[in-house]
């Protein structure tokens, strides 16, 4: 078979999405490749169908139990013969893994990092033909990434130890240039063939809100969703409990996950999750690598991040199949000085210089810095996030909440001095505040910390009492992200910039895009077109079988698929092969029920 014969068979897809057959047309004539895809954007495609075609075995380096676990049950789906070698399995699991892989019946064997420099599977790979070597999520080697494992520095060794050098293929969601050039020398790539694809994922809406009361908030923003799968992000164990035990008492099916739980309860968690037993999973950053559970509806960050990198990649994890999803974040100045304290406090990397550690760490401090601006910036967050990550786009997406909201260009020029002379008045008095104190001074807010320096006597003191907290320091953002304006020290305190003097002097006009305020959530409602009768039994069904087959209910079909089959309502199995996501093997496993259920449905709504 070909490319696309491969394509269609096994995983039901008639086209490739952006970026996935020049990399797999790489992979085929034999050279080295680095692929940089977001979440969601098929990477597993890349190497999966390459692996099927080349001769002899494909390992996958992946660093969790349960992508190792969901990758091999989806491929065992659409026929697909895969294993996975890692602790989860008894000793005599474990054996027969490889007697079976003796015997050439895998052709992709899933590993952990840590195993492949263990003696057994060292020897079975010097008398398998390895064709090709797959580090899913990359980034894991570099200690600039933000998921550093030492395991992932063993894999270049491994690949030296082999008779023949396979192709080597490697894959993340995000990397710097930096954390690029890490994968590339770490996993001594040769010559490879790189691909950065489009980081925008159109079926993703991006919301920031400001709550006063974030349980509220959520609570609002999950009320109209309590049939569909989302994820929770905290940033403490203790706020995951917190939230966990809330949502649970106000009726809502959740559970949690994080590294201070046992392994035996994160993975029943884990499970219930998958399996949607659980509809919501509140969890920190421990869980979601490599998740690739297709029907996530939403992801909610209680609390922001330290960097957009991991932002990107946890709201990733909504939408998969590229059905409507949600990634809303609920920021406060709180999670800020929270990240700031983790960082600080984050033990250090022993196989690093004091100097490289000190680099790493200004090197967290300054991407905080720029989350913080992507929460509290004056422009489409689409336009902002993209534009981190190196890629241009337009000024509005339509599909973000500023973007939602409007926006209103203010000549903040006068805000602007104003501030600058507070910063240097009590710079004057060597006192030096972060923006919320700045912001009282200016209100003429009286507080027993304004009282205790001294400040309510000073001309300053109030004379921007009529502006409101959130549009000065939406001024300040903008005067920081433009250089007027800069933060150092241990606390992010306010300095000026030369480039202020100009501002101070009346040589220079701003204007700053204000977004319009808001709190309240606004669903962005269902996807047009779609029968939500049918979709409804069409779950329902998906579901049954799910729990006979003892497998997620998402690797049978995507909800995409569903609504595909919403849209085209295939009575027979030429017809089912039309709708997307659905192959030969799927079609001919699961067709004739749902065949059945849609020419009933359809019969019945005559």
């Amino acid at each position: 078979m070909d490319k696309y014969e491969v394509l269609s068979e096994y995983f039901g897809h008639s086209t490739f999405r952006e970026g996935q057959e020049e990399i797999i047309d790489a992979i085929l004539s034999g050279r080295d490749v680095l692929g940089i895809m977001p979440t969601g954007a098929g990477k597993s495609i890349c190497y999966q169908v390459p692996a099927l075609m080349l001769e002899g075995i494909t390992v996958v380096v992946s660093p969790l139990i349960s992508l190792m676990k969901d990758q091999v049950a989806s491929l065992m789906q659409s026929g697909i013969k895969a294993a996975y070698i890692n602790s989860s399995l008894t000793f005599a699991q474990y054996k027969e893994v490889f007697r079976r892989a003796y015997t050439g019946r895998y052709k992709i064997i899933y590993v952990a990092p840590e195993r492949l420099i263990t003696d057994e599977f060292t020897a079975f790979s010097k008398q398998m033909k390895i064709s090709m070597v797959t580090v899913d999520e990359a980034h894991c080697v570099s200690q600039w990434g933000q998921d550093f494992r030492p395991g992932y520095l063993k894999i270049a060794d491994y690949i030296d130890s082999l008779p023949s050098r396979p192709i080597v293929a490697a894959f993340t969601a995000t990397a710097t240039s930096e954390v690029k050039e890490d994968i590339i020398r770490l996993l001594r790539l040769q010559n490879p063939f790189t691909m950065t694809t489009g980081f925008d994922r159109k079926n993703l809406y991006f919301g920031v809100l400001k709550p006063k009361d974030k349980y509220t908030a959520l609570k609002s923003i999950l009320d109209d969703k309590r049939d569909k799968s989302g994820i929770v992000y905290c940033l403490a164990r203790k706020t995951v409990e917190e939230v966990c035990d809330r949502l649970n008492r106000d009726g809502f099916a959740a559970t949690r996950y994080h590294a201070g739980l046992s392994e035996e309860e994160r993975h029943k968690n884990q499970d219930d999750f998958l399996y949607d037993r659980r509809t919501v999973m509140v969890a920190t950053n421990a869980f979601g690598m490599g998740i690739d559970k297709s029907n996530v509806a939403y992801v909610v960050h209680y609390n922001m991040p330290a960097n957009l990198e991991s932002y990107y990649q946890e709201a990733g994890r909504a939408g998969r199949d590229g059905s409507r999803a949600e990634c809303i974040l609920l920021y406060s100045g709180r999670d800020v000085m929270v990240n700031q304290y983790l960082i600080e406090q984050r033990e250090e990397n022993e196989e690093l210089t004091p100097q490289m550690r000190r680099k790493v760490k200004e090197n967290e401090l300054e991407k905080l810095k720029k989350m913080t601006y992507y929460c509290t910036v004056g422009k489409c967050l689409r336009e902002f996030m993209l534009n981190y990550f190196d890629e241009d786009a337009p000024s509005f997406c339509g599909n973000c909440s500023n973007c939602e909201r409007g926006f209103e260009a203010v000549d903040a020029t006068e805000t602007a001095q104003r501030i600058i002379a507070c910063i240097e008045r009590l710079g004057e008095r060597n006192l030096h505040f972060g923006k919320t104190m700045i912001i009282d001074v200016l209100r003429g807010v009286e507080n027993d910390r304004i009282r205790r320096f001294h400040l309510d006597g000073l001309s300053i003191h109030g004379i921007l009492h009529k502006e409101s907290a959130a549009r000065l320091r939406a001024v300040i953002d903008f005067m920081l992200e433009n250089g007027y304006l800069k933060t150092e020290g241990e606390h992010p305190v306010l300095y000026t910039c030369e480039r202020a003097g100009n501002i101070a002097a009346g040589k220079e006009r701003i204007t700053v895009r204000v977004p319009v305020e808001n709190t309240v959530y606004k669903s962005v409602g269902e996807e047009s077109g779609i029968d939500q009768e049918l979709f409804s039994e069409l779950k329902a069904l998906r579901m049954r079988l799910a729990a006979r087959l003892h497998v997620p209910a998402y690797i049978i079909f995507t909800d995409a698929s569903l609504k595909d089959m919403c849209r085209k309502r295939p009575t027979n199995r030429d017809e089912l092969l039309r709708v997307s996501g659905v192959g030969a093997v799927r079609a001919d496993k699961y067709g004739k029920e749902f065949c059945k259920l849609i020419a009933a449905y359809v019969s019945r709504k005559r």
